[in-house]
């Protein structure tokens, strides 16, 4: 039996402000904007090309609130892997992403923190081999 990991929620403070950083600053797909009720709403963003996707969900009351940005404990919890880090890099500095630190560059190969605007951790990422 063939599996995968279809999407992994990500909690936001608000469905357009996840879209406009991610579609808009990253350049990832919206996949899906579908209205489910009058404040929900199903929206599936990717990479472009990639399988796996990012559900963005709108927080529901307090607690879901508090996760905003800590949903891994201050790690760094999602890794967005390139073929061209050093085009990447500068795209994503020029599109104005807070980058958390000069890339390093090492045998594995090239890597740089950075944070979306709700205070989630990314690795921006690629590998030698």
């Amino acid at each position: 039996m063939g599996q995968h990991i279809s999407a992994v929620a990500l909690v936001v403070p608000d469905y357009d402000a996840g879209i406009a950083f991610y579609v808009d600053t990253l350049g990832f797909d919206l996949i899906e904007d579908t209205q489910q009720s009058e404040t929900k709403r199903w929206v599936l963003i990717a990479p472009k090309g990639a399988q796996t996707r990012l559900l963005l969900a709108k927080a529901d009351g307090d607690t879901q609130s508090a996760a905003i940005g800590n949903q891994t404990g201050g790690r760094v919890g999602f890794f967005l892997h390139t073929d061209d880090f050093e085009a990447d890099f500068a795209r994503m500095s020029a599109a104005g992403v807070n980058f958390e630190e000069e890339p390093r560059h090492g045998p594995y190969g090239s890597v740089a923190v950075f944070r979306d605007p709700f205070g989630n951790r990314w690795d921006l990422l690629q590998l030698t081999s």
